[in-house]
């Protein structure tokens, strides 16, 4: 019982070690450009863990992830499944913003790439919710794209991933609101059953 919290302050300190990495990353061209690195924020047990693409201005500006309008549009989401930003783990495939929220370059991509790995590693979450086809392809290839497999759970490695469209096409199509509430829906039914 009492390795409980240890183990928990563990896993915080080692993800606070990897923020302050990350804040202070040079390792591609993006650490010149950005305002605030955004390493990715959270619960350090969560069940879950979102990936998406990489940070936009608002989260340049705060250096927290999720945080403008498609962040605000997840959190109400996960609220109607009785989820929380809170209960979960949100990070970006690069921790830096890139210029006017293009895709990012696969040497940007492989720069950051040993960040997330060693997130997930800390995290464990039963699953990953991959949002939109950057994250989807960082893990699976260019095997998948996100309107084929969104809403499924895809295993590799033993872990489970469900990806998702990323809230911010839902922005600009709005009728992803109701696709992507369904996806979370099962997630929230998936991890119940983890869970309990």
């Amino acid at each position: 019982m009492a390795l409980g919290p240890q183990v928990s302050d563990l896993k915080e300190t080692l993800l606070a070690s990897i923020a302050e990495e990350v804040v202070s990353c040079q390792n591609c061209k993006l650490g010149a450009t950005r305002t605030k690195a955004v390493p990715g924020v959270g619960s350090a047990h969560a069940h879950i863990c979102f990936v998406g693409e990489g940070p936009g201005r608002e989260e340049d500006l705060s250096g927290v992830p999720f945080v403008g309008q498609a962040g605000r549009l997840l959190d109400r989401m996960l609220m109607a499944e009785g989820l929380s930003r809170r209960d979960c783990y949100i990070c970006n495939i690069v921790k830096c913003r890139p210029a006017n929220n293009r895709v990012p370059e696969p040497s940007e991509v492989a720069a950051c790439s040993l960040y997330l790995y060693a997130q997930l590693a800390i995290v464990k979450p039963e699953v990953i919710c991959l949002l939109g086809n950057t994250a989807l392809r960082f893990f699976f290839g260019e095997q998948y794209s996100i309107g084929q497999v969104r809403g499924t759970i895809l295993v590799k490695d033993e872990q489970r991933f469900m990806p998702t469209y990323h809230p911010a096409a839902a922005l600009r199509n709005p009728q992803y609101v109701q696709v992507i509430q369904s996806d979370l829906r099962k997630l929230a039914a998936l991890i119940q059953r983890t869970v309990d």
